[in-house]
């Protein structure tokens, strides 16, 4: 390649780059994965590109774009760096690692299709600020030259920039998480001084000796109704983080545990053909989520039952595991309390605790009527 062509190379690929990092405003979605893998296979003369990266609503790594690859064959995956070693040397060094051969042995079995004989996989690292995103896996056939340096070079870049995007996600993450703690500061401010400080003088007078006048009555009756007034308007902002939309549904969560978790079985059960309202399908995975989490850390299940309800204007969710150790104290974990504030969001709660001896019970109760979307 000559200089002038490199250089138009260069700028086509900064231009790229500048343009999809600007969409990156509201977070990066699919289509701005897709089109840094075909940038990818353009730029770098790949075959095929598949990007992989943690994500955080779901709490696992999952495909989230790809060029000349289907990315629902990859829906259901169960992806680590143990099952992939070229992605755990690529995050290890911080480098694009290419290997040529045959892949079909050394990667999980649901892949093996994807590689009709040998080629050239390379694996570039998304790495931003020491913090390991994902990776960027792509192939050429055998018979194309191995990477130079500047196709090495070029696809470092598509990391750091796939990386920076994420992060960028994740900073405009965490300033809202940032601001609605500062609303719920605001919130108990305001209770304690609207509130408690109104409550606490009728306490006092309550609290005095002798006979309370009549009038002082009626003052003390008023100032109880304007504190529960307070309060009524007060708790009628959120008092919780939102879920985050999720891009897959209840059920198909199901079957990617059933997948991870060979140690026991899970079953889905529908009562009625009830199904998961689309609205509420980030409160119940995250529910689910951590009830098998849950399971897995505290109890040594050997069947974890999901089943999905409803009952006239509410919807249910219940998740029971048969693992209970005899005389071992049970505390549900932190994430399972914040996705009962999730529910309270909703309007509804999460019930946690021991059904039967030996069967512990999540259960998500969220009134959901007939308008509702």
């Amino acid at each position: 390649m000559n200089a002038s062509a490199g250089a138009a190379v260069s700028i086509e690929t900064l231009e790229l780059l500048v343009e999809l990092l600007s969409q990156t405003e509201e977070g990066p979605g699919q289509r701005f994965y897709d089109r840094l893998c075909e940038g990818v296979c353009r730029q770098a003369r790949m075959r095929r590109a598949v990007i992989f990266r943690y994500d955080s609503a779901s709490r696992r790594v999952r495909a989230a774009g790809a060029h000349g690859l289907d990315l629902a064959q990859f829906t259901d995956a169960h992806v680590s760096v143990e099952s992939a070693p070229i992605t755990a040397d690529a995050l290890r060094l911080d480098q694009v690692v290419e290997f040529d051969g045959d892949f079909r042995t050394q990667i999980p079995p649901e892949f093996a299709a994807l590689f009709d004989g040998p080629v050239r996989l390379v694996c570039a690292p998304m790495i931003a600020g020491a913090r390991a995103i994902g990776v960027i896996l792509a192939d050429r056939t055998l018979d194309a030259p191995p990477l130079d340096e500047a196709e090495r070079d070029l696809l470092w870049t598509f990391g750091k920039a796939a990386a920076l995007a994420s992060i960028a996600r994740i900073v405009a993450t965490q300033a809202e998480k940032a601001r609605q703690l500062e609303q719920r500061i605001d919130l108990a401010r305001e209770i304690h001084e609207g509130v408690i400080q109104r409550l606490f003088g009728v306490s006092m007078a309550l609290d005095g000796d002798g006979d309370l006048p009549a009038r002082a009555r009626v003052r003390c009756a008023a100032e109880t109704q304007t504190a529960l007034s307070d309060l009524r308007s007060a708790l009628q902002r959120p008092l919780a983080r939102l879920p985050r939309a999720t891009q897959t549904t209840l059920h198909d969560e199901v079957r990617r545990l059933a997948g991870a978790h060979r140690e026991f079985e899970v079953t889905f059960e529908t009562v009625g053909g009830a199904e998961v309202p689309a609205s509420l399908e980030p409160l119940a995975q995250s529910v689910l989520i951590e009830a098998v989490r849950n399971a897995r850390k505290h109890a040594k299940p050997t069947r974890v039952t999901v089943r999905v309800d409803r009952r006239e204007e509410t919807f249910l969710l219940e998740v029971l595991n048969d693992g209970v150790v005899a005389g071992q104290r049970h505390q549900p974990g932190m994430g399972l309390r914040l996705a009962a504030l999730e529910a309270l969001q909703s309007g509804g709660v999460v019930e946690f605790g021991e059904r039967e001896p030996g069967t512990w019970q999540v259960r998500l109760v969220v009134p959901y009527g007939e308008d509702q979307p």
